[in-house]
């Protein structure tokens, strides 16, 4: 016979988990090949992981230093970003054309358009786009 078992239902407690040295230079890596992909400039891809251009060259090229702790929030939301699109999209091509497309919900701007801004909050605003398109996390 089955006999039920009762389940833990309290919230757990929130424990906080920064993103470490070593993922934050995985995402750099990922992110170097994603602006490939997204066909972007050294300029451009400086402007969105927020660093001078001689700095982003001196770390595409191997030679990497510390990451902020902006830095690493950036390059996470580029990565949901690059996963939301995967999601929403089978054809690899339209993933990656989509950042650069103008789109009548960013009143005609593309999205690389609105990140380029610079700010964080810009790519913030990108991903939670493209999260809420998906159907959330």
């Amino acid at each position: 016979m089955v006999s039920l078992q009762p389940l833990e239902t309290l919230a757990r407690e929130y424990v906080a988990s920064p993103v470490t040295d070593e993922e934050g230079e995985a995402m750099f890596r990922a992110a170097v090949a994603l602006f490939k992909s997204w066909s972007l400039t050294d300029e451009q891809s400086s402007i969105l992981v927020d660093m001078p251009v001689r700095t982003y060259r001196r770390w595409k090229a191997g030679e990497m230093g510390r990451l902020s702790r902006d830095g690493k929030a950036r390059l996470s939301n580029l990565m949901g970003i690059h996963k939301a699109l995967r999601m929403i999209f089978r054809d690899p091509e339209r993933t990656y054309e989509w950042i650069s497309k103008s789109n009548s919900v960013f009143g005609g701007k593309s999205a690389l358009d609105i990140m380029l801004n610079g700010e964080l909050t810009d790519i913030m605003r990108i991903r939670r786009f493209l999260d809420s398109g998906r159907g959330g996390w």
